[in-house]
């Protein structure tokens, strides 16, 4: 576990199933169109599936003084050698935004993924309408990198992302 002044991040673990899809289902409507977050237990399994891929981490982002679940940060597609890099995948939950919660969280996983993981490079891909989630990245030191028309599947459909990314030997 590592923790800030007000969060921790841990895996996902099987005893947090249903607070986590309590919290998803509750902030369908922060999240479209977005992002689509596991809802169900099927969808959670697949969830753990893929964390455990080599390649794949997550971390969910939980309040120090009552364990609640407050977002997610992922590190997909984590890639070693020349490239040394991950994208990087973030939500939050409804009630819990604007509260710094987030902004410590995506810290504490980026400071995991350069020191810990020792990569150089991590990569968020976001739509540019989504101005919160921009916000977000330029908060913890991301810098926009680009566009990329018609980029990722968000909710069956191919949407436009701008790229911004973090260097580990960059001032945040």
């Amino acid at each position: 576990m590592t923790s800030g002044f007000r969060t921790f991040i841990q895996p996902p673990e099987t005893a947090d199933e249903k607070p986590f899809l309590a919290a998803m289902r509750a902030s369908v409507g922060l999240h479209y169109p977005w992002v689509s977050a596991p809802k169900d237990h099927r969808g959670w399994k697949r969830y753990l599936a893929r964390l455990r891929r080599p390649t794949e981490a997550g971390f969910l982002v939980k309040r120090l003084h009552d364990g609640a679940i407050c977002g997610v940060v992922n590190l997909n597609i984590i890639t070693y050698d020349a490239l040394c890099s991950a994208y990087t995948s973030y939500f939050g939950v409804a009630g819990l935004t604007e509260s710094g919660y987030m902004k410590e969280g995506l810290l504490l996983v980026i400071r995991h993924a350069f020191e810990a993981l020792g990569l150089h490079r991590l990569e968020a891909n976001i739509q540019p309408q989504n101005l919160a989630s921009i916000a977000l990245a330029k908060s913890v030191g991301f810098r926009y990198e680009g566009y990329s028309p018609r980029y990722l599947m968000i909710n069956n459909e191919w949407c436009d992302h701008e790229r911004w990314a973090v260097l580990a030997d960059h001032d945040r």
